[in-house]
């Protein structure tokens, strides 16, 4: 154990959770490829947060298109695996039956190379919960449990709070469940309310997306960037961003999806700076007043001056950051990613993006155009919403 980086209470396991956990969904990669990961650089990143007491690993089955998995793998070689633990998670929208469970777990063992400590059910909804709960998923757990397959369950969430919840209420052999959380966000899904819900009961509480997707490091409107800029307390915005998250006791570890050797390196550092309650009322106050006009405005400081059209593969730049900004607006609201797939065809959606560079030669402003629209295709593109019934 490293005694420069902090530890957290995980749950009820008699073991301690470094307050930073590698989360292997934004690894560096070869060109603009997700599939292909440039796989030196991510194991020696891997790697360094490891040596540098990072013991909680977290992959899931179909990052970076199914090759996360392998590459963790790869960069738990060489008595790597015995110094941290290790997260994947059952791919719940391929599961109809126990025999698909069976199936996908012992793809992920094989790419692995060895047994996750925690599985997880991953993106439960509702609709996903209502349908794993109907074919048994947690006896089902529990018996590759008691055969060694894994150690203990647990699952990850997106949806209201009464429905995390009810989840939690359903089944008494929860150890951990992953909830998004950060500053910009706190009242969305889960919330505040699911991670308090769920430390009263005795689940460890992984954090994912704490810098909203690396959209709280971007340089903001003029508006948030008033309100920062007035800090007595020098910060960089990741930096606020995450000692928000681990100012929370309930907090066990909060995941950051690192892509970069100095992404991982600073936020080593802040973390070994890390511990619950540390931040003053007036530093609390403070964030607050950067969440709120983060709300008034949203992430995207885009003034819809078109001087970034046309894009040459037909993306709507100006249209699509619309509708991210308003998506924030909104507490995230699925009504706004159901207007998103009605008036962004899909000639015109961020994934056509071939990373050229033109609009941001054009921008005024600016801005990070590529990386906004990576940022969009992930948050909208991924699957179609369902709309209302």
């Amino acid at each position: 154990m490293d005694v420069s980086m902090r530890y957290r209470t995980f749950g009820k396991l008699n073991w301690k959770v470094s307050a930073l956990g590698f989360g292997a969904m934004r690894l560096p990669v070869v060109g603009d490829d997700a599939a292909k990961i440039d796989e030196p650089e991510a194991i020696r990143m891997l790697r360094f947060a490891i040596d540098h007491g990072v013991n909680y690993i977290d992959t899931a089955y179909g990052y970076h298109r199914g090759n996360s998995e392998i590459l963790v793998g790869k960069a738990l070689q060489d008595s790597y695996r015995q110094k941290v633990k290790l997260a994947t998670k059952m791919p719940s929208w391929l599961i109809n039956s126990q025999e698909d469970m069976d199936k996908y777990l012992g793809e992920q063992l094989n790419r692995l190379g060895s047994n996750p400590d925690f599985y997880l059910l991953h993106g439960l909804n509702k609709e996903r919960w209502e349908k794993l709960e109907a074919m048994d998923v947690t006896g089902w757990a529990e018996e590759r449990i008691c055969k060694g397959t894994f150690k203990y369950l647990g699952f990850s969430f997106h949806d209201s709070y009464q429905v995390f919840k009810d989840i939690i209420d359903s089944y008494k052999g929860w150890t951990l469940c992953q909830i998004q959380y950060n500053y910009a966000d706190q009242e969305c899904q889960a919330g505040t309310r699911g991670l308090k819900y769920a430390a009263s009961k005795g689940l460890a509480v992984v954090v994912m997306e704490p810098i909203a997707g690396g959209r709280l490091t971007l340089r903001p409107a003029k508006p948030v960037l008033d309100v920062l800029e007035k800090a007595k307390t020098r910060r960089t915005q990741a930096e606020w961003a995450l000692t928000w998250v681990w100012n929370h006791p309930e907090v066990s570890v909060a995941l950051s999806g690192m892509s970069s050797m100095q992404q991982v390196s600073e936020n080593i550092s802040t973390a070994q700076r890390s511990s619950p309650n540390m931040l003053t009322k007036k530093e609390l106050g403070f964030i607050k007043q950067i969440a709120l006009k983060y709300k008034e405005v949203g992430f995207i400081d885009c003034g819809g001056c078109k001087y970034c059209q046309p894009c040459p593969e037909g993306v709507d730049i100006p249209a699509i950051f619309a509708l991210v900004n308003e998506y924030y607006r909104n507490k995230m609201s699925n009504d706004v990613r159901i207007k998103y797939w009605e008036s962004i065809t899909p000639e015109r959606q961020a994934k056509r993006c071939k990373r050229c560079g033109t609009c941001e030669e054009l921008c005024p402003q600016k801005l990070p155009i590529r990386n906004h629209l990576r940022s969009a295709a992930f948050m909208f593109e991924q699957e179609p919403p369902k709309p209302k019934a």
